[in-house]
């Protein structure tokens, strides 16, 4: 499992690159960070945030194109500022990840 700083330092580095209006998910984050399969740890990282963090948090959802926070009690305030930036969701609750999704940059991309 990774939980080397550099793990870390990589997800955050990344996380604070995501444009308004567009995300990422865990498992991209996981992978461009060196170590696919590691969605979760990317999730472990972001709850680990302060609360007065000013990373862009919000922009990264489920491979689904869902918010995956409702669970630890964030999920409908990260749905609203997701909205807030421009992004919809369908009535299923899922966002079109292939409008919304980003990459760092087109070689970045599996």
């Amino acid at each position: 499992m990774p939980a080397s700083p550099s793990f870390r330092e990589q997800v955050l580095a990344l996380v604070a690159q995501i444009p308004s209006g567009r995300v990422m998910t865990y498992g991209q984050l996981a992978l461009l960070a060196g170590h696919p399969g590691a969605a979760r740890q990317v999730g472990s990282v972001l709850r680990g945030l302060p609360g007065d963090s000013d990373l862009p948090w919000q922009r990264v959802v489920n491979a689904q194109g869902r918010v995956s926070t409702y669970r630890v009690g964030l999920g409908e305030w990260q749905r609203s500022l997701l909205e807030a930036e421009g992004l919809s969701f369908s009535a299923a609750g899922q966002l079109d990840l292939v409008a919304a999704q980003w990459w760092p940059s087109d070689s970045a991309r599996p």
